[in-house]
């Protein structure tokens, strides 16, 4: 998007990280349950993603907890379990701690048995979906994860917002400096991205929302009421109709929700609204899925993770189309955004230099004195 980093202030990321703990700390989360957030989100914030970082601390988390949608204290409970699988409610606490122990659960038993699964039920919304197939990464693991959302994507022929923008999201290990990490929504773009849009005052590009009258619409901030009114859905990936296959998208996206709430007895589609019948606010227990996969058992992890790299070497290799000078894979853009901010932090706009202010005076944190002050 162009003009996108204009008039923005660089914060680095170990102040950004920081604060957003003793925010979380500060509005109810234990210390412990913080860092895991914190860290969660400035991850995204290093990855170049911007709609999942700090600029939802406040907006998500921290107005969902005062609201008393959301619970800071989290419980973490097994409430079923094999060797290999285990079933969890989070009761609706905290969606990054219980991601973050689902996942370690789901490791663990890899270790053990060479693949572990975990499902969570009555979750809350757990940042950057490639945080938790990265902690396979880092094990020597290939790592999937899923989740479903409140509704915003219409079905393929539909423009009722069913769906959740639904991530399924792969990490794989390789032999080069990043790994491959597939994190994308079953939509054509997902609400954090639009987010990014309005803050910037920009239009969205025609195809990525949808009107109750079939015809694509591009205003970005009355989308953004319209999409929790049911007046307004995203798109699945491939766009409007059949013609550009937005049934795979459909498709996908529905595996997702599946996933995130049959197998262990969740909430899924209207249930996830976030909104009663009179219009009050109410919780949006969401479910996730964890899979962790030990390459060991199948090959030897090194020669896994060379030929993992050449695969992804051949395809940045391959002919180019005309006009363009690099193919990319999964994960590469992530990490040059991380060589490209590492010294100088992520970009904070005016909206979001105003929160930070905001939340550091109301909570007390008189410590954080900011640059553009």
């Amino acid at each position: 998007m162009e003009n996108m980093y204009d008039n923005v202030a660089w914060v680095d990321f170990d102040t950004l990280e920081a604060f957003m703990k003793d925010v979380f700390v500060g509005v109810g989360v234990p210390e412990e349950d913080a860092s895991v957030c914190a860290n969660v989100l400035i991850t995204s914030d290093k990855r170049g993603i911007d709609s999942h970082g700090i600029g939802r601390l406040k907006p998500i988390y921290v107005d969902r907890i005062r609201s008393g949608i959301q619970n800071p204290v989290t419980e973490f409970e097994i409430i079923r379990e094999s060797p290999t699988t285990a079933v969890i409610d989070g009761h609706n606490g905290m969606g990054h701690v219980v991601a973050y122990k689902s996942m370690k659960l789901a490791i663990e038993k890899a270790k053990t048995y060479g693949m572990g699964m975990v499902a969570a039920r009555n979750s809350t919304h757990y940042g950057i979906a490639g945080y938790y197939p990265m902690m396979a990464i880092e094990k020597g693991m290939i790592g999937v994860t899923g989740t479903n959302a409140r509704p915003s994507t219409a079905p393929t022929f539909g423009v009722e917002n069913m769906l959740g923008t639904n991530p399924l999201t792969f990490g794989i290990p390789t032999d080069e400096d990043f790994p491959f990490v597939l994190d994308c929504a079953t939509s054509v773009a997902q609400r954090g991205k639009i987010e990014v849009y309005a803050r910037a005052g920009k239009e969205l590009p025609e195809g990525w929302v949808i009107g109750l009258d079939g015809k694509p619409r591009t205003d970005t901030q009355q989308i953004l009421i319209d999409l929790t009114r049911g007046k307004a859905a995203l798109t699945p990936l491939g766009g409007i109709g059949e013609e550009t296959a937005g049934y795979k998208g459909y498709g996908y996206a529905t595996v997702v929700e599946i996933l995130s709430a049959a197998l262990q007895a969740g909430s899924y589609l209207k249930m996830l609204t976030g909104v009663g019948s009179n219009s009050e606010k109410r919780p949006i227990p969401i479910g996730h899925f964890f899979i962790a996969i030990d390459i060991e058992p199948f090959t030897p992890v090194e020669e896994f993770r060379k030929l993992a790299g050449d695969i992804l070497r051949e395809l940045r290799a391959s002919k180019k189309a005309p006009g363009q000078e690099r193919i990319f894979t999964a994960g590469e853009k992530e990490y040059l955004a991380w060589q490209s901010r590492k010294d100088k932090g992520a970009p904070l706009d005016e909206s979001l230099r105003k929160q930070l202010v905001q939340l550091r005076d109301e909570l007390g944190l008189d410590k954080y004195r900011f640059s553009w002050e």
